[in-house]
């Protein structure tokens, strides 16, 4: 399965972001997909998850101030964000769970910037 993520770059304290990903390849059935984040010099972090059934979680740093949804049909999700703040910046990776019951199998996209100027 690969990723090909969109969006990111400079953004502008206060802003919004966009970040959209598409799955592709050898899909078996997607379970979850969603967004990580690593800012320098710490870990990697959950920011947003989505479920096929719809359902979704938010880190509580973007909990109120993002919005992840999902095109089941186009194997692609999106992250919406705003009130972009320094603590913002970060690499966003894309990620999906795929497989089935007991083979599910996870997969990470290259990475997409995100800097917030202030």
């Amino acid at each position: 399965v690969q990723l090909q993520a969109s969006g990111g770059g400079l953004v502008q304290a206060g802003g919004s972001l966009e970040l959209s990903c598409a799955a592709s390849g050898n899909i078996f059935k997607i379970r979850l997909m969603g967004w990580y984040r690593q800012a320098p010099g710490k870990e990697r972090e959950l920011v947003a998850v989505m479920s096929t059934d719809g359902s979704a979680g938010y880190a509580n740093s973007v909990k109120g101030r993002s919005t992840i949804s999902m095109e089941i049909a186009k194997s692609t999700v999106y992250f919406q964000m705003n009130s972009l703040k320094a603590e913002d910046t970060a690499v966003y990776y894309c990620y999906v769970a795929d497989g089935g019951a007991g083979t599910i199998r996870d997969f990470w996209g290259q990475g997409t910037l995100v800097t917030v100027s202030s």
